[in-house]
């Protein structure tokens, strides 16, 4: 058998093991992985060639960049921004039809960008709104569904992980990458509220309105906003000017936000003692999903998959944007059944070299690929911001936040398509000013 078809093989492998034996991503690949290695070469080879390999990972110093970004996220969160976000946000929209979900959307955008992760934001953000929306006789799909769809941001809004992990691979600056997300980020959300509206259109009982609050309420609202907004203007003007290194900008961040948790008396010993753990828990998670995308990576380089298959999609007689529309078809079928981090990891190696090939932009095909990948995390079988909704809302079936999810899918569709009609305005525009 040639080395491709050990590659492919390799990969069904991992996908069966995935779903017969319900192993995590990150095992699995590092499973599938050595043993395809040591099959190639030998038992011996293959462990003097991975060790080296994630020795050289795990040494990088920009890796240091998502512990740090996690624990600030950890901080606003044990320091209970994620109500005071909530709070300030439905006093200035709960008072709309499906004002209350819209709500829940803006304060899981603001959550996850500090934050950066779409798992603790739907956690997060599950065990705030699911009761005030179900008080105030929101149903379950629209419930669940906009605290699932809310919660894919965190992948997409920096200091976004997935960005950094793609940055650090790809060897493009993570400041760029951030600025260049800010537009997308920005139509996502707001396309991402306007479905609210749309359904409360078609489905008025869905959401019904909530109390109008007072113009004096609102303004008392606004002060602990302001402390997020703030922690997030100094971040991004630090990296903007190039005043810092994204790593410093990390740490800076940190310092910051225990500062304003302290200075706020917001944040206990009980939750500093939480909050590392917490980082701690997904890092560990984080560095699991590299280290086995690296091991399995390597098995791939050594049936020459990659460029094999990279050589076959360029070979095609298609235009560049019918490839291009291609490799997006994989990234969505991917994405429904890994984690976006694995699956990214994991095909990168594969598409990167031909998207570039093909005269793409790094950075907006960064920006694409985490708008496509992060369509899983709602989207039947894995869907996992699906899945920790269901587990912090136990009254609401799976496929009931499944469904609520796939009324969504239409915001990211234009979104992708607006990227792709004005590549310069959507994410050039801002990435390139960044030095």
């Amino acid at each position: 058998m040639d080395g491709p078809m050990v590659g492919i093989l390799g990969i069904l492998v991992m996908f069966a093991v995935l779903f017969i034996f319900r192993l995590p991503a990150a095992f699995t690949m590092m499973l599938v992985g050595f043993l395809g290695v040591a099959y190639m070469t030998s038992f011996k080879a293959a462990l003097g060639m991975i060790g080296p390999d994630l020795w050289n990972i795990f040494s990088n110093y920009g890796l240091t960049v998502i512990p740090m970004f996690i624990l600030v996220g950890e901080f606003v969160h044990y320091g209970g921004y994620n109500n005071s976000l909530y709070y300030a946000t439905y006093r200035w929209f709960g008072h709309y039809r499906g004002g209350l979900a819209i709500t829940t959307i803006m304060a899981c955008a603001a959550f996850s960008a500090i934050s950066g992760s779409n798992t603790a934001t739907a956690a997060t953000m599950s065990s705030v709104a699911i009761p005030e929306m179900k008080k105030y006789g929101y149903h379950p799909i629209l419930n669940a569904g906009s605290v699932a769809a809310g919660a894919t941001l965190g992948v997409l809004i920096p200091p976004s992980i997935v960005l950094v992990v793609y940055g650090l691979y790809t060897g493009q600056s993570i400041g760029k990458l951030f600025f260049g997300n800010v537009i997308p980020s920005v139509i996502l959300t707001l396309l991402i509220a306007a479905t609210v509206l749309c359904i409360c259109f078609r489905h008025p009982q869905w959401g019904p309105k909530g109390p109008k609050s007072s113009w004096t309420e609102r303004m008392k609202a606004l002060p602990e906003i302001v402390d997020i907004l703030l922690l997030f203007a100094i971040i991004m003007y630090a990296l903007f000017t190039g005043v810092v290194t994204a790593t410093e900008a990390a740490a800076a961040s940190c310092a910051l936000g225990l500062a304003i948790c302290l200075v706020r008396r917001k944040l206990s010993w009980k939750g500093f003692v939480e909050s590392i753990t917490g980082t701690l828990r997904i890092s560990c998670m984080v560095f699991m999903i590299l280290a086995g995308a690296t091991i399995f990576g390597r098995f791939l380089a050594v049936t020459r998959l990659p460029f094999e298959a990279a050589s076959m999609i360029s070979a095609l007689a298609l235009p560049h944007w019918m490839l291009f529309w291609l490799i997006l078809a994989c990234y969505i079928v991917g994405g429904c059944v890994m984690d976006a981090l694995a699956f990214l990891l994991i095909s990168l190696p594969i598409f990167y070299p031909l998207v570039t090939q093909l005269g793409y932009d790094p950075i907006w095909f960064g920006q694409v690929v985490c708008i496509v990948t992060t369509m899983g995390s709602i989207m039947p079988p894995i869907g996992i911001c699906c899945y920790v909704v269901a587990a912090m809302a136990p009254g609401i079936p799976l496929r009931t936040v499944f469904r609520g999810g796939l009324y969504y899918m239409p915001a990211y569709i234009i979104s992708i398509a607006i990227l792709m009609a004005s590549p310069y305005w959507t994410v050039l525009v801002l990435s390139n000013l960044v030095p």
